[in-house]
């Protein structure tokens, strides 16, 4: 049976980190800010119909590598519950129930880290500080009762990755 981790945090929490040490175990890696970037797309946020597009081709993209047996790490923001709950939906059906990683990084580090990004990579796309603040406040903590829930610890530093 295949599992599959919905990395969940806000831009430069660590998700991308996690995400990569578990594709370099062999894991299908799933990131919309990867896709963006081989369609050259550099800027952040995203216009909302790539956006959707993009994340659609994603969940195709999982559904199919679940079928095919393989572990997927979603590398996604995972920002809302309903977002969690989609993904949720969507594999239900095939009887995989994804665990959700949260990493709960302070405001504070994760407003250092984005400030250290400077764009060489999908994996460092520059965020402003004012999307950042949006993206903060917007963000709804997962809880347990939503399904298998992993809470990572933080581990400070200035990676611009995430």
């Amino acid at each position: 049976m295949s599992r599959v981790f919905l990395m969940c945090g806000p831009a430069g929490s660590g998700k991308s980190t996690r995400a990569r040490a578990l594709e370099a175990q062999g894991w299908a890696r799933l990131s919309v800010d990867v896709a963006a970037w081989r369609e050259g797309r550099r800027d952040h946020p995203l216009p909302d119909d790539v956006t959707t597009r993009l994340q659609a081709e994603l969940r195709q993209e999982c559904l199919d590598l679940v079928r095919a047996g393989r572990d997927v790490v979603v590398d996604l923001s995972f920002w809302s519950r309903a977002m969690r709950d989609e993904y949720r939906d969507l594999l239900r059906p095939l009887g995989v129930f994804p665990v959700t990683v949260y990493l709960p990084t302070p405001r504070e580090v994760v407003l250092e880290r984005l400030a250290h990004r400077s764009g060489t990579g999908p994996d460092d796309v520059v965020v402003s500080r004012e999307t950042a603040l949006r993206y903060l406040d917007a963000f709804e903590v997962p809880t347990p009762d939503e399904g298998p829930l992993e809470v990572l610890e933080h581990h400070v530093g200035t990676a611009s990755s995430g």
